[in-house]
C-alpha cells in the first residue's frame, strides 16, 4: 500500500546534499504532497504495515520523518490519505525503510 503525505516542514541540511545518491533530498519542499510506499521488508510480518505511515493519525496531527543516509535531513508531514493501489508518480515517491 501506499500513503500520501503533505510536508509541513524540512531542515535546512536537505537542500545541502550533494552526494550523487542522495541528491533527491534538494527537490524536497513544503507544501508538497509525496508518496511512500509500504512494502517488505520494511512491512511487519505481524501487522502487514509500516512503521510511521499514520495508520491511526487523524489529518491535523503532524508526523516526523528522517531520511536514510542523512539524519540530518528531516522535518514533519500530515497523512492525506492511504491507497490500497499505489499510483505513486515517479517524482515526490519514497519507500518506508
Amino acid at each position: 500500500y501506499c500513503v500520501e503525505f503533505r510536508t509541513e516542514s524540512l531542515s535546512q541540511h536537505c537542500a545541502l546534499e550533494t552526494r550523487p545518491y542522495a541528491r533527491w533530498m534538494q527537490y524536497l519542499r513544503e507544501g508538497h504532497t509525496v508518496c511512500v510506499t509500504c512494502q517488505p521488508p520494511a512491512m511487519s510480518a505481524a501487522t502487514r504495515r509500516c512503521s510511521g505511515d499514520g495508520h491511526n493519525a487523524h489529518r491535523d496531527k503532524v508526523l516526523h520523518w528522517e531520511a536514510v543516509g542523512n539524519s540530518q535531513c528531516q522535518g514533519t508531514w500530515k497523512k492525506i490519505q492511504q491507497l490500497e493501489r499505489c499510483s505513486c508518480p515517479l517524482v515526490h515517491s519514497f519507500i518506508f525503510t
